[in-house]
């Protein structure tokens, strides 16, 4: 079967962290681009001149939290049918209670993030067989 390469922009501002996706994508193996963003204007910017088919976000950055970007995405008519996996070191219940108001598929911790739950949360944005 041939696959349409996957486009994802990832928001992480730490570089162990972005390494660390960086590894799982590899291990993934599947054709596409991984684009990342250090900040949320960074990914505003990514986001207005490119088209991704998910968004993986980290919830505490230097400039705003993902759970309100998340808002600001569902707010959009382009940007709200994306994707998004919500990825911290310590969700919260207010984190969830947003992520409900988007198109999340999931939160997890950085821990979770692994190949086999990328490969469930393609799957679930019918991005993967």
């Amino acid at each position: 079967m041939q696959y349409i390469p996957i486009k994802c922009l990832v928001v992480e501002d730490e570089e162990a962290d972005r390494l660390m996706f960086k590894r799982v994508f590899r291990q993934f193996n599947r054709a596409g681009s991984v684009e990342f963003a250090t900040s949320l204007a960074n990914a505003r910017n990514s986001l207005a001149v490119r088209k991704y088919d998910i968004i993986v976000l980290d919830n505490s950055l230097e400039d705003g939290k993902g759970a309100d970007f998340i808002l600001e995405l569902s707010k959009n008519e382009e940007l709200s049918p994306i994707p998004v996996v919500i990825v911290s070191d310590w969700p919260s219940p207010f984190m969830y209670a947003k992520a409900k108001s988007g198109n999340v598929l999931d939160v997890l911790t950085k821990d979770q993030f692994d190949v086999e739950t990328l490969r469930r949360v393609m799957k679930a944005a019918s991005l993967c067989d």
